[in-house]
């Protein structure tokens, strides 16, 4: 039980400086993102992925970024996933900050209880695992949501898209704890 309320602690303080960084380029850039179709949004969370594979894999950034700003946008832009599956093209294209704020919290949350839920199912699995491992099940991730896509949204039995995003953003948090990031 301790290590729930730990893991809840350290899942708030990762979200929060997320959210800080959302809020403060929705200030500078208002909701231009929301112009973005969801295979753009998907593609800007694969290039971000690649990039930590990449540098995982090299040891070596030649652009001064690392891995951490990169988990973050993962985060953030299935964050932005998320909202724009609920808003439709009726929807004004600059939102107001304090419904940027609204929306991000109501996905955070929804997000955080999927991971509540899976770390008591599970027993915290991810505390044992390589970053890279969650790196990999992002890219897997990825993939199944640009297969989904291309299927026009058709699946058999699979999950959605939405359940995917969340499960990305959850890996990215995982990462970003079990890298001390924001801890």
């Amino acid at each position: 039980m301790i290590l729930q309320t730990t893991t809840g602690t350290q899942y708030d303080s990762v979200i929060n400086n997320c959210k800080q960084l959302f809020l403060k380029k929705a200030k500078d850039y208002g909701t231009a993102w929301r112009i973005l179709r969801p295979e753009s949004i998907t593609d800007q969370i694969f290039i971000k992925a690649q990039r930590i594979r990449t540098l995982e894999e090299k040891k070596v950034s030649k652009v001064n970024e690392g891995i951490v700003p990169e988990y973050v946008g993962i985060i953030n832009y299935c964050i932005i996933a998320l909202i724009q599956l609920q808003l439709t093209d009726a929807d004004p294209l600059e939102l107001p900050i304090e419904e940027v704020e609204r929306l991000y919290n109501l996905k955070i949350a929804e997000t955080k209880s999927l991971m509540e839920d899976k770390n008591h199912d599970y027993g915290e699995a991810w505390r044992d695992m390589r970053v890279s491992s969650l790196t990999d099940l992002i890219l897997m991730k990825i993939f199944r949501v640009k297969q989904i896509e291309d299927n026009k949204g058709q699946t058999i039995v699979s999950e959605g898209v939405g359940a995917n995003y969340q499960d990305m953003i959850n890996y990215a948090v995982f990462a970003l704890i079990k890298l001390e990031a924001y801890n």
